[in-house]
């Protein structure tokens, strides 16, 4: 794990030093909830398909916004929406569109509540297709020549979008996906970790790539 040296060393752009002499990605803001997301979820790569349903949806939902205002949300979006369980949300009618427009606790957007409907029944297709979403998900990861040599803050910034991230999400809308644009996409894989962007220095960094090296590819089974 990094730290800093103890004459007080500047970091390098987009660290910030914590409380426990650890640096990491700035962008948590020390914010306790934000500062956990960091740590335990953002990067670590994840083969459940009621995961990835959620974090797209998600995603989606985040478009205009913060991801904070969502991740203090998920809560109340995953009672509202059947812990994201594709297959009971893909059965939603008229009735729970309008429970979910009046629901308080979740982002009130018309569209993208029912976009998730949609999305839903999209995801049973690609289960029917691939055997999984996380099948599906993971053979978009991109190869070594894709990947920046060195993380950095500059380079995350210059580039919201990537040429996988394109085209997966071309990809998607094909498959009749809303919601799902480049940017979205993206980040959606840095948060499931199919690329690992926590910044050289973060101390999250050697952790998560410890475990995407061993972490077990799903496979596409069909039938």
């Amino acid at each position: 794990m990094t730290q800093a040296d103890g004459k007080g060393a500047p970091l390098a752009d987009g660290l910030v030093l914590g409380e426990d002499g650890l640096a990491r990605c700035a962008w948590h803001g020390g914010l306790p909830d934000y500062l956990a997301y960091h740590d335990n979820e953002w990067g670590h790569p994840v083969a459940d398909d009621r995961r990835l349903f959620e974090k797209i949806c998600l995603e989606g939902f985040q478009s205009g916004l913060s991801w904070l205002t969502i991740l203090r949300k998920r809560e109340a979006f995953r009672a509202a929406f059947a812990g994201f369980d594709f297959n009971r949300v893909a059965a939603f009618t008229e009735r729970d569109v309008e429970r979910l427009v009046n629901d308080a606790g979740i982002v009130r957007h018309r569209g993208k509540i029912v976009s998730t409907i949609n999305n839903a029944a999209r995801a049973q297709e690609m289960v029917e297709e691939f055997g999984s979403l996380a099948a599906y998900f993971w053979s978009f990861e991109p190869g070594v020549a894709e990947r920046p040599v060195h993380v950095t803050r500059a380079e995350i910034a210059a580039n919201p979008t990537t040429p996988v991230s394109v085209r997966l999400s071309k990809d998607l809308k094909k498959r009749g996906w809303s919601f799902v644009g480049p940017t979205t996409v993206y980040a959606f894989m840095q948060a499931m970790g199919l690329v690992n962007d926590h910044l050289e220095g973060c101390c999250c960094r050697p952790q998560v790539e410890t475990e995407r090296d061993a972490f077990r590819r799903p496979q596409v089974s069909k039938g």
